[in-house]
């Protein structure tokens, strides 16, 4: 991580945060009455999310799987932490791998009196090890009130490509590479995805 991408503050906004990146739009034509299971607007964005990933990663692939638990001192720290593991690992073995490191939250401006923490949890595993349809579904369903729902922050780094991909919710996705070759691709297939807000400063890293 420190090698590929130095420097890089792995927290949202996290295209804000790197020079090379997409903003893509998840969520197209949202209505407040779409809150029930695989509706139209929802299939649209776990459609865009799937294309996505599978778009950037292979079976074959060597990923890290980054998860952030924040810890509010509230003794509910912990629960169901684990769940975004087992639940979407296939073979429980992987989870040997798993690493768990304290660090100051990551939104630091919003402690001031320096109460919480950021628990960062990393597995090392292939693209193949994981669920990757239904976890991506689980965190775009986040604040749609409809499970299951991951609303922890998770992050997927691409070892061998170099890239990181985090789906925020059902708003939209950012993807980072260390060269705009290696998603260049992503770019010009699915140019008429990429949020407009940010389209400006995305062509030029694409020139």
């Amino acid at each position: 991580m420190n090698e590929n991408f130095p420097n890089l503050e792995l927290r949202p906004p996290l295209f804000y945060s790197w020079k090379i990146g997409i903003r893509f739009e998840l969520g197209v034509d949202y209505d407040k009455n779409c809150a029930y299971k695989n509706n139209p607007y929802l299939q649209g964005v776990y459609s865009r999310v799937i294309t996505l990933f599978k778009s950037l990663f292979s079976d074959k692939d060597d990923i890290y799987i980054v998860v952030d638990v924040n810890d509010y001192a509230d003794g509910d720290t912990f629960k169901h932490k684990l769940n975004i593991f087992s639940r979407y690992i296939k073979d429980k073995s992987v989870l040997y791998r798993l690493t768990q490191n304290t660090i100051p939250y990551i939104f630091p401006e919003d402690d001031e009196e320096g109460a919480y923490k950021t628990h960062r949890f990393t597995l090392k595993c292939k693209t193949s090890d994981i669920k990757y349809f239904p976890i991506l579904k689980a965190i775009c369903n986040q604040d749609m009130g409809i499970r299951p729902s991951v609303f922890h922050r998770v992050y997927f780094i691409n070892i061998n490509r170099k890239t990181i991909f985090h789906a925020y919710d059902d708003r939209g996705c950012d993807i980072l590479a260390t060269s705009p070759k290696t998603i260049k691709g992503v770019y010009d297939k699915y140019n008429d995805w990429i949020l407009d807000y940010d389209r400006n400063e995305i062509d030029e890293v694409f020139k």
